[in-house]
C-alpha cells in the first residue's frame, strides 16, 4: 500500500469517520502511521485472577463461562454481567451501555480482557475492560486430572505471550483522540497496514549505522506496538532524530541562503554612540552593551544581520535596537520599528522620540488610525511621499507599514518586536530587496526562551540575550491568593488606589475546547466564538467589580472584540489616570508600559504557563514605587500550587522559562503547537543531546553535499518538511 493512498480508500474508514480522523490531521495512510502514541499501557504480564487486588490494572485471560444481559429502564441503562474462569478462579465482569459485547463473548469464548480491578459490597470485577477474543493456545500444555476427560477444550499456557493481541496484550498504545475516534479504533487501522509495511529510509545508512537507529520500516512497527518499553525508546529516538535534522537542515540552507545576499555595510561610528549613551537618562548595564556591540559588528558585514534580541521584561531591548536605528540613520540609511498592536507601536514612538530628541533625526509612525511625523499629525499619503523620499529615518508602525503602497528609498534596517507574532509572508514582504540589497533584521522578543528551544526554532538566528535589569528596579512582590484570603487581596487593592496607584486585573483565556460549537463550524467561527467566549468573561468580571466589589471605583476593560481606536482610547485614558484599574483579557501581556501601575491581578492564575505569568508580571514595577503581583488560584491542587510557587520564588525569567517548559513541554511553550511539526519531534526540542547530534550530522552532510544531490530520499523528505514547518 502506498503511504501516500488517501485515508477513506482503508476498508474500515467510512464517511462518518472520515471527518473525526481529518480533526486529527489523519488525511493519508502516512499520517495514520505517523500518529504516534502519546503513552502505553503495560498488559505484558498476564494476571491469574486468584492474585489480583483491587485498583490494579491488569490483564487476564479465562474462558466466558456465564454472560447475561440486563435492561434499567429508568435510567436506560444496558448491563452486561459476565463470569470470566481461569486456572486459579472466576471473575465478575461489567460492561455498561455496550449490548454487542454479550453477542460477541458468548459462553465458552476465550477472551482476553485487560482493565481496573474494582471492590465493592460484592466482591471483586472489572469494569468496561478492552477485550479480545483468543484464537489461538498452546494446545500441547500439560493436561490435569480435572480436564483429561476434556481433550477436545484447549487450554490456555498462561506464561505464553498472544501475539494476535493488539488490546489487551502486551505494552498497548494510547493514541492522541478526538470525539468519534478511540485508540481502540485507531489500533484496528494501524496494525493491519503494519504487517506488510515497508518504505525507503532516506536517512544515509551511515549514519543509522553510527547512533545505530533502526531503519524507518522498523521504527515504525516499533513505535506502535513494541515489545518492551526499551525498543520503544529506540524507535522514537530514532524518529525524533528524523524531525530535529530536518529542522537543522532547514535552518542551516536558510543562513546560507541569506549569507549569499547582499546588504549594505554601516560601519560603526564610536564617537557617534559614546555621545549617544551619554545623553540617556540612565545607565546601561553590562549586557545591553554587549548585545549592542554584537549588533553593531553585525551591520558591518555586507550580507544581511539575522539577529534574535532576546531580553526579559522591562531589560531595555528598545534603546539597544534604537542605538542600531541612530547609527544607521548617520550614515543615510532608513530603519522600520515594527509593533504587533497599534499600543505598542504608539508606545515605542514615543520612547524613541524622547531618546533620540535634539539628535536630529526624523521620526514617524504609522498605524492603520492615522500617521504621525515629529509628534504632527499627518495625512497618510503625504507620510508616505515623506518615507519614499527618504525623509523619514526612522519608521515605526503595525502591518500598516508593509502594504505594497508603502516605498523606502534606502531601507537598511528592520527591527520586529515580538518577532513571533508576524507571519512569514510579511516578514518576507519587509525582506524584499531594495537597490539589489536586503535589510540588516534584528528580531525581539520579551519571552525568555530556554536555550535548547531558540537553538532549534530559530537556528538560522545569531542571538543576543539581556538578563540583567535595569539598576534601581524594586523586585515585584509576588503572592498566591486562595479563595479563602480573597477580600484580604480585594482590601489590599483598595489601599494600592487610595495611594494613587492603578490595578491590572487579567481574565483567563477562554480555551476553544470549552466553546461548545456545531459540527459544522469553520475554523472562522470557532475563533470568533473563542473571541466572544473571551469577551464574555472580562464583562462579567467587569460587572462583578463593578457592581459588588468595588463600587466607588472607576473601572474599565479591555477585550479582542473591541474596535482598535476604543481600546487605544481606553489605554491612553487608563495612562491618564483616568480609571483606577483596568479588567482585560491577555491583550495587555505583551509591551504596555503604564509606570503608574503598582498591581497586576491573575484570576485562576494556575491556566496559565509560567513564561505567560511572568510576561504579566513585567506590565507592573516599571517605576520607582513598590509594585505587586497577585496570583489568585481557584485550585487547591499540590501540583499547581507547587508551580505558583516557583514564580512566588523567582523573578528570573529564563529560569521560569525553562520550567515552564519542562513542565508544559516545548508545544506549548512559546505557541509553537501549530508549527507543523510532528509532537515527537515537538517533544525532542528538549533534548539537548539528540539536537547536538542532529545539528552536527546535518552541517557534515552539507559540507560534503551542499545541494543533497546525492541523498534524494533526504532532499524530497526535506522538500515535504519545509512546506509544513513555521514558527511564528
Amino acid at each position: 500500500m502506498d503511504i501516500f493512498t488517501p485515508i477513506e480508500k482503508l476498508k474500515n474508514v467510512g464517511p462518518r469517520n472520515l471527518p473525526k480522523l481529518n480533526r486529527l490531521g489523519i488525511k493519508t495512510v502516512k499520517d495514520l502511521l505517523w500518529h504516534f502514541p502519546a503513552r502505553y499501557d503495560d498488559y505484558t504480564k498476564t494476571a491469574q485472577i486468584s492474585d489480583i487486588e483491587p485498583g490494579e490494572k491488569i490483564n487476564i485471560q479465562g474462558e466466558v463461562v456465564k454472560i447475561d444481559t440486563r435492561r434499567i429502564f429508568p435510567r436506560r441503562m444496558t448491563v452486561i454481567n459476565a463470569i470470566v474462569k481461569d486456572q486459579t478462579g472466576a471473575l465478575k465482569v461489567v460492561w455498561f451501555n455496550q449490548p454487542y459485547v454479550a453477542n460477541q463473548l458468548t459462553e465458552g469464548t476465550f477472551v482476553s480482557l485487560a482493565g481496573k480491578i474494582h471492590l465493592d459490597k460484592h466482591g471483586l470485577y472489572l469494569s468496561n475492560p478492552s477485550y479480545e477474543k483468543i484464537f489461538s493456545f498452546n494446545k500441547n500444555a500439560e493436561l490435569t486430572e480435572e480436564t483429561a476427560s476434556e481433550e477436545s477444550q484447549p487450554i490456555i499456557n498462561y506464561n505464553e505471550p498472544k501475539s494476535n493481541l493488539i488490546h489487551t496484550g502486551g505494552l498497548v498504545p494510547v493514541y492522541p483522540e478526538t470525539e468519534g475516534v478511540t485508540s481502540k479504533y485507531l489500533r484496528f487501522l494501524i496494525q493491519p497496514i503494519l504487517n506488510n509495511f515497508k518504505t525507503e529510509d532516506h536517512l544515509p545508512a551511515h549514519i543509522s549505522e553510527k547512533y545505530h537507529f533502526p531503519k524507518i520500516s522498523e521504527a515504525i512497527k516499533t513505535i506502535h506496538f513494541p515489545k518492551n518499553l526499551g525498543d520503544a525508546a529506540t524507535a522514537k529516538e530514532r524518529l525524533a532524530f528524523d524531525d530535529l535534522m530536518l529542522f537543522q537542515l532547514k535552518a542551516l540552507i536558510e543562513r546560507r541562503k541569506l549569507n549569499q545576499l547582499k546588504s549594505v555595510p554601516i560601519k560603526f561610528n564610536k564617537e557617534l554612540i559614546q555621545n549617544f549613551i551619554s545623553r540617556l537618562p540612565f545607565e546601561l548595564t553590562t549586557d545591553q552593551k554587549i548585545s549592542a556591540w554584537e549588533i553593531f559588528k553585525d551591520l558591518e558585514k555586507s550580507y544581511p544581520m539575522n539577529r534574535l534580541l532576546e531580553g526579559d521584561v522591562g531589560s531595555g531591548k528598545t534603546v539597544v535596537a534604537l542605538m542600531a536605528a541612530v547609527q544607521t540613520a548617520s550614515s543615510g540609511y532608513q530603519t522600520i520599528f515594527l509593533a504587533p498592536t497599534e499600543v505598542l507601536a504608539k508606545q515605542h514612538f514615543k520612547t524613541i522620540s524622547n531618546l533620540i530628541s535634539g539628535n536630529n533625526i526624523n521620526i514617524g509612525l504609522l498605524t492603520g488610525s492615522g500617521a504621525f511625523i515629529n509628534g504632527q499629525k499627518i495625512k497618510k499619503g503625504e507620510f508616505k511621499r515623506e518615507v519614499s523620499s527618504g525623509a523619514i529615518n526612522i519608521i515605526i508602525g503595525t502591518h500598516a507599514v508593509i502594504q505594497k503602497d508603502v516605498f523606502f528609498k534606502n531601507l537598511a534596517l528592520v527591527v520586529i518586536d515580538e518577532q513571533h507574532r508576524f507571519g512569514i509572508k510579511q516578514r518576507q514582504a519587509l525582506l524584499r530587496e531594495t537597490d539589489a540589497s536586503v535589510p540588516h533584521l534584528l528580531s525581539m522578543t520579551a519571552t525568555p526562551i530556554p536555550r535548547t528551544l531558540a537553538l532549534s526554532i530559530y537556528g538560522d538566528l545569531d542571538i543576543s540575550i539581556i538578563k540583567e535589569k535595569p539598576k534601581n528596579r524594586k523586585k515585584i512582590i509576588t503572592s498566591v491568593v486562595t479563595p479563602l484570603k480573597i477580600k484580604i487581596a480585594y482590601e489590599f487593592i483598595k489601599q494600592e488606589v487610595a495611594k494613587g496607584r492603578q490595578v491590572f486585573i487579567v481574565c483567563p483565556r477562554i480555551e476553544q475546547g470549552e466553546i461548545t460549537i456545531s459540527s459544522n463550524s469553520t475554523t472562522k467561527q470557532l475563533k470568533l466564538n473563542t473571541a466572544w467566549a473571551d469577551a464574555k468573561a472580562v464583562e462579567e468580571e467587569y460587572k462583578k467589580l463593578s457592581q459588588s466589589i468595588f463600587p466607588d471605583l472607576k473601572i474599565a476593560m479591555l477585550h479582542g472584540r473591541m474596535k482598535p481606536k476604543d481600546k487605544n482610547q481606553i489605554m491612553d485614558d487608563f495612562k491618564n489616570l483616568k480609571y483606577d484599574i483596568l479588567v482585560s483579557t491577555s491583550v495587555i501581556e505583551v509591551g504596555v508600559d503604564i509606570p503608574n501601575a503598582s498591581v497586576m491581578v491573575i484570576e485562576s492564575a494556575e491556566r496559565f504557563g509560567l513564561a505567560q505569568l511572568h510576561q504579566f508580571r513585567g506590565r507592573v514595577g516599571r517605576d520607582e514605587y513598590q509594585s505587586y503581583c497577585l496570583l489568585l488560584s481557584s485550585t487547591a491542587d499540590k501540583t499547581t500550587n507547587a508551580r505558583l510557587k516557583a514564580l512566588v520564588e523567582c523573578d528570573d525569567g529564563f529560569v521560569l522559562a525553562e520550567k515552564d517548559m519542562a513542565i508544559r513541554g516545548p508545544g506549548e511553550f512559546f505557541g509553537v503547537k501549530q508549527s507543523g511539526l510532528p509532537d515527537l519531534g515537538m517533544a525532542s526540542l528538549a533534548n539537548v543531546d539528540l539536537i547536538k547530534k542532529a545539528r552536527f550530522e546535518a552541517r557534515s552532510l552539507l559540507k560534503e553535499d551542499p545541494n543533497l544531490k546525492k541523498n534524494p530520499l533526504l532532499r524530497e523528505k526535506l522538500d515535504n518538511f519545509q512546506k509544513l514547518t513555521h514558527f511564528e
